[in-house]
């Protein structure tokens, strides 16, 4: 007869490890529609006053409508390991909202949540700003602009919109070039992310490019690039431009190359994401 073994786990009071989350938050409401994030924290209870380094994420869109729970499942780990996530959206180009209209969303959701810090048990000064795609592109804008007056809105004015760091995954650094590159699709997207004709638009298309106003800016958040080098939508060039960029002018950067990765699918991988739990745990 086997002898009878019980295991004994320890409790665990503090509630480690464990996540929640707050759904459906509204962030915006100066374009008539709402603008909601989704939110996620290490577990809180009534009363707990802990603060957690905030991460603000975007998932890409072509600068349309982010879908907030396309990465939730991954970003449940960030929360769990004691960050807050909000997972933000903001209004589309192909709804009658050309650029800056992204960057001044995004900018308001960081404001909005440091408005909010206690109530999501978030500390407003260590915040990074996490996308991919167009929100890696997003998250360039919001690390080389923070609290540029012709991007800040009248909700939460008082807030600063600055982030203490920045991590982007294939995300484009020089919007003409690569809008160039693919005809007529590529203007017809290029016509509505900027409000007109192209032509006309030259000025706002560069201040669109994180590579572009780079040079006008002395500070700039520590930022974390990753790229994989077989990207066809967002050439892996994109990616060593802006950061040989950033090291020439004497900025904080590091980057990573993801072997053999396509833009998002196999891009993915749980080494990726200890990568950047690993660059947050040591500059946040």
């Amino acid at each position: 007869m086997k002898e009878a073994y019980i295991r004994h786990i320890p409790h665990n009071p503090r509630l480690r490890g464990l996540a929640c989350r707050v759904p459906d938050v509204v962030f915006s409401t100066a374009s008539g529609t709402p603008l909601t994030m989704q939110i996620l924290t290490p577990w809180r209870e009534e009363g707990d006053e802990r603060r957690y380094p905030l991460i603000v994420f975007l998932q890409g869109s072509a600068w349309t409508s982010p879908d907030v729970n396309y990465e939730l499942p991954q970003l449940a780990g960030y929360a769990r390991a004691g960050y807050v996530v909000a997972s933000i959206t903001h209004r589309s180009r192909l709804d009658g909202h050309p650029a800056p209209a992204f960057l001044q969303d995004a900018k308001t959701a960081v404001r909005f949540l440091r408005a909010n810090a206690k109530e999501f048990g978030v500390d407003p000064e260590r915040v990074c700003f996490f996308g991919t795609s167009s929100g890696g592109n997003t998250s360039m804008l919001i690390a080389l602009t923070g609290d540029d007056e012709r991007y800040r809105t009248s909700e939460y004015a008082a807030y600063s919109d600055a982030v203490q760091l920045s991590v982007e995954c294939f995300g484009p650094s020089d919007l003409g070039p690569l809008m160039a590159a693919r005809g007529k699709e590529n203007l017809e997207a290029l016509t509505t992310f900027l409000g007109g004709d192209p032509a006309a638009h030259a000025d706002l298309l560069r201040q669109m490019s994180p590579l572009c106003i780079l040079p006008e800016v002395k500070n700039v958040p520590p930022m974390l690039l990753l790229h994989g080098d077989a990207d066809e939508m967002v050439p892996y060039e994109q990616g060593t431009q802006m950061y040989e960029a950033l090291l020439a002018a004497g900025h904080d950067a590091e980057m990573i190359c993801i072997n053999g990765a396509p833009h998002e699918g196999s891009f993915w991988s749980e080494a990726v994401h200890e990568a950047v739990l690993d660059f947050l745990a040591r500059r946040l």
